[in-house]
């Protein structure tokens, strides 16, 4: 990505700001995991998104005084004894050259520096990044650092920049679309090797094994969240990801998964047939999936209610449960159909943003319908990755297997 892409969200973002306010996005660091040994790191997205920056422990700064927008990056200082252990630190210079942000210093000038701010200018607001899931998940770094700030200056506000972020990273530039194409691109070679090898009586894991082959074949070392292989009555649990049972003859094994193509992601589900042909009964339930998912797409366009999706969604899923014989009431239906069939799709596979909004050009959503009937051991989702464009939307994965006759002809060459 072109660091004036970064450059253009930092000054997006600068108009959010209030004035006397200063900003600061921390890039994280990875938990331990036991011992020494510690996760793999993956930068925080929203930091991601303003400097392009994925390394450890780095920190930006924006300050917005009397309409005057600085930035400035914090990076680690130079060792030349550790780079002779883990590698040399990202350098002045290269974070300069990523992030199009001129001004640099060191970590160990940062509280100095945030000091310095707050006491020669009448500084009223502090923005930090203060994104929670859930109210006991782990205490974050901006968090720590609003506590800090709220003990030693009082006065200051705090701000929770998330919101500001997240409205930005719900249009997707140029760019971005081109990489999320790319991600799904290499996730249905992906898909193709799965299918081109599996057989009944393999374990699900081996046939992940296939789709993980392909995403190191690609360069591609994270995908977008771990992968779903549910065979069977499993692929009745919307997120089973043990991927430790046998694909039995008969069966139908339920794809969720992604690539992640320099962080950007895709997000495509597909249900397939074991031995490679449907039961008359597969047929007609993954065809309802599949108008469920043909309707969604027909009417995704500007204006529409995002929540509007799920009910096109639940409608066609309602009539065809009823002819199926599964149900004889509409409030019946969540018994087998109990998500909603869209979310955003991006940096992060379920993207940050709001729902309680209209569709507009340059979202990316997900399309997927399902049904789950564990007395008959049949789970199918069907899912596509939709670019809402000026007039419509633009299927991104279009290309991916999708119909009945599809995946028999190619299953069964």
């Amino acid at each position: 990505m072109d660091k004036e892409f970064f450059i253009k969200n930092r000054k997006e973002l600068g108009k959010a700001l209030e004035d006397n306010s200063i900003l600061l996005l921390f890039a994280g660091t990875a938990p331990y995991k036991s011992a020494d040994e510690q996760y793999q790191f993956a930068p925080n997205r929203n930091f991601y998104y303003l400097t392009g920056i994925d390394r450890e422990k780095i920190i930006l700064l924006i300050s917005k005084i009397d309409g005057d927008i600085s930035e400035k990056i914090f990076v680690e200082r130079p060792d030349p004894v550790m780079a002779r252990w883990i590698g040399a630190r990202m350098t002045a210079e290269e974070a300069k050259e990523v992030s199009g942000v001129e001004n640099i210093d060191y970590l160990d000038k940062f509280e100095e520096t945030i000091g310095s701010i707050l006491e020669r200018n009448r500084i009223e607001k502090l923005y930090l990044d203060l994104e929670r899931q859930e109210i006991r998940a782990a205490i974050t770094d901006p968090q720590y650092f609003a506590k800090m700030i709220n003990e030693r200056y009082p006065y200051i506000e705090i701000k929770n920049a998330y919101y500001d972020i997240a409205k930005l990273r719900v249009i997707k530039s140029d760019e971005e679309i081109q990489l999320m194409k790319k991600a799904i691109e290499i996730t249905q070679e992906g898909i193709e090797n799965m299918i081109d090898n599996i057989k009944p009586g393999m374990m699900e894991y081996e046939i992940e094994a296939y789709f993980d082959f392909t995403l190191k074949k690609n360069g591609i070392y994270e995908k977008a969240f771990k992968t779903i292989a549910a065979s069977g009555k499993n692929a009745t649990i919307l997120h089973y990801v043990e991927n430790n049972c046998r694909a039995e003859d008969g069966d139908l094994i339920l794809f969720d998964l992604g690539a992640q193509y320099k962080y950007y992601n895709a997000d495509i589900s597909r249900t397939f047939p074991v031995n490679g042909k449907f039961t008359e009964r597969q047929k007609q339930i993954y065809n309802v999936v599949l108008k469920a998912k043909e309707a969604v797409e027909e009417a995704a366009r500007p204006g529409l209610p995002y929540k509007e999706l799920n009910e096109i969604a639940k409608k066609v899923l309602t009539e065809g449960c009823k002819e199926l014989g599964l149900i004889r009431d509409d409030k019946e239906l969540v018994k087998y159909y109990f998500h909603s069939v869209s979310h955003y799709l991006g940096l992060d596979a379920h993207d940050i943003g709001i729902y309680n909004t209209v569709l507009k050009p340059g979202m990316v959503i997900t399309n997927e319908p399902g049904l789950y009937i564990e007395e008959e051991g049949i789970g199918i989702r069907i899912e596509d990755d939709l670019l809402i464009t000026e007039d419509g939307c633009e299927n991104l994965s279009k290309d991916i297997l999708k119909t009945v006759e599809e995946i028999e002809d190619y299953m069964n060459r």
